[in-house]
């Protein structure tokens, strides 16, 4: 019997349909035994050679992993493939998929609602009150800010629609967008848009540094900045000392180079830390998960 490994802990926790779905048409599943995201080292080991197919999250699909396996197919939960070497799987037959609509929602929502809390310091607040203490902090409003959106998917172009009732400038960077295809957003190089936001949203693909200690000097005093793209991002470091200098206000974090996050950032209150939750809802969840079944045991049958 042919089987299929489950990369994702969290897969079907809500719901068990897309793991029947699995059963029922006649696979073995294997699940994650480490209920974290897998190494470069463990995914090789559960590869073994009666795996034809991966329901994959954010595992390291390089080439080395893929030429161990004898893999038919990945199928991401999710949007992003920057974990994959796509022309080696390619090169080696093996089929890609993902789930580029699922989260959509979801994330959009959350950035809304995490940038909102980080402005009027709901999560500091909130911690405080926890322990007892009645502190007032005073906050910032949205309305009239100029918002820099990087990367104009998807989620950027949601993110972009819940936050024009807010009368925000919105500045977009994203390389594959022309200027004259926008109305109402100003497109621009990061490097110039930079000094002219209040607020920096990433929703870009790749893990390339774009925050570093130089970028972050260019900006605005005050400024604050969200991640729930990739890890890697914004330089933790330089992030660090930008919160300790107060040339950043604040900072909202969902997504991590290495997770579970252990790390200087945990020490700054000033520096909110989700654990990469993104497009954890159960609406989000279910709709991606199945889909992402659908779309393996549609290439295993088909070939």
């Amino acid at each position: 019997m042919s089987s299929i490994l489950i990369g994702p802990s969290s897969f079907a926790e809500l719901d068990q349909s897309p793991l029947q779905k699995l059963s029922d048409a006649g696979y073995n599943i294997i699940d994650n035994p480490y209920k974290r995201r897998l190494t470069k080292l463990e995914l090789k080991e559960l590869l073994k050679d009666d795996v034809c197919g991966i329901i994959a999250g954010l595992e390291p699909f390089d080439r080395d992993v893929l030429k161990s396996a004898k893999l038919k197919v990945i199928s991401r939960v999710g949007s992003g493939l920057s974990n994959v070497d796509l022309e080696s799987c390619e090169e080696l037959g093996i089929k890609v998929c993902s789930t580029p609509n699922g989260p959509t929602e979801a994330v959009a929502e959350l950035t809304l609602g995490g940038l909102l809390g980080m402005l009027r310091m709901i999560p500091q607040m909130n911690a405080s009150l926890h322990e007892g203490k009645w502190e007032k902090q005073i906050g910032t409003q949205l309305k009239g800010k100029t918002v820099l959106i990087v990367g104009y998917g998807r989620i950027g172009r949601r993110v972009a629609e819940l936050l024009r009732p807010f009368a925000v400038k919105l500045l977009i960077v994203d390389p594959n967008i022309e200027a004259a295809s926008l109305k109402d957003e100003c497109v621009m190089s990061l490097e110039d848009a930079l000094p002219l936001a209040d607020i920096v949203t990433f929703h870009n693909s790749g893990e390339a540094c774009l925050l570093g200690e130089k970028e972050i000097s260019q900006m605005k005093q005050s400024i604050f900045l969200l991640n729930v793209a990739r890890g890697g991002i914004i330089s933790e470091c330089a992030l660090a000392q930008g919160i300790k200098s107060g040339k950043i206000a604040g900072a909202w974090l969902d997504t991590f180079g290495q997770e579970p996050y252990k790390g200087i950032l945990q020490d700054l209150p000033q520096v909110i830390l989700t654990p990469h939750v993104g497009s954890y809802t159960e609406e989000c969840r279910a709709e991606m998960e199945n889909e992402a079944v659908c779309n393996l045991l549609r290439v295993l049958q088909n070939g």
